[in-house]
């Protein structure tokens, strides 16, 4: 089937024509819509979840970096109204159904108790999606990445519940090997993985941690 051309162009940039009509011709943003999802990242959540099993009833569960809020719906739907979601982000977000939303600097020093505290305790499930502006130098982004994986790390390290979960966006080439030697060390399991949801283009990948392992006196 042919896709949605634009019925015009003038005035609009060739990055801005070729954004616009990839969102017109994407079946996940078409389908986000149709199921009241805030964005296309859903379903990336979904497919996640589908495939590791994180997101059980009743968990605890801390999003980053949560704007504009699709994986947060997605994490209050599969945890169900016995458990806990909250979405942390530097940009106001609308109400989420069975959604605790902060307006916050999660990579402020500040951040580990105050995350705790909206908690009501410890997370079962800490989430990451953060994504610092892309500058086009594949390099820099991936560095800059690299250092948001880092702090949402060190934040999982802080709230997370011993057997937990850590899940976060990195670039295609992996975790850098220090961060990822680190979450081997504090997760039964570490894993790579590309949802079909993510772009064919995109750099993007998740990584999975497993088992979160609370020892005395670990970093």
């Amino acid at each position: 089937m042919a896709g949605i051309r634009l019925k015009t162009a003038k005035g609009r940039r060739p990055s801005s024509q070729r954004w616009l009509r990839r969102q017109l011709n994407d079946p996940y943003v078409a389908a986000a819509r149709k199921q009241g999802y805030r964005s296309r990242a859903a379903f990336k959540l979904s497919e996640l979840d589908d495939r590791f099993g994180f997101l059980r009833k009743d968990a605890h569960v801390l999003d980053l970096g949560a704007a504009p809020g699709g994986w947060s719906q997605v994490a209050a739907e599969r945890v169900g109204p016995s458990g806990r979601v909250v979405a942390a982000d530097l940009n106001p977000l609308d109400p989420i159904a069975g959604v605790t939303v902060l307006t916050f600097d999660a990579l402020a020093p500040e951040a580990p108790a105050a995350l705790r505290a909206a908690m009501g305790g410890q997370a079962d499930v800490v989430l990451s999606d953060m994504a610092a502006p892309s500058t086009g130098h594949r390099a820099t982004d991936h560095l800059r990445i690299v250092a948001l994986v880092e702090a949402a790390a060190a934040i999982a390290g802080d709230v997370l519940a011993p057997g937990g979960s850590f899940v976060a966006k990195v670039f295609q080439g992996g975790t850098e090997a220090k961060l990822l030697a680190e979450l081997k060390r504090r997760f039964a399991s570490v894993r790579h993985a590309k949802p079909k949801a993510s772009r064919s283009e995109s750099a993007e990948i998740y990584v999975i941690a497993t088992g979160f392992r609370s020892a005395p006196g670990a970093v």
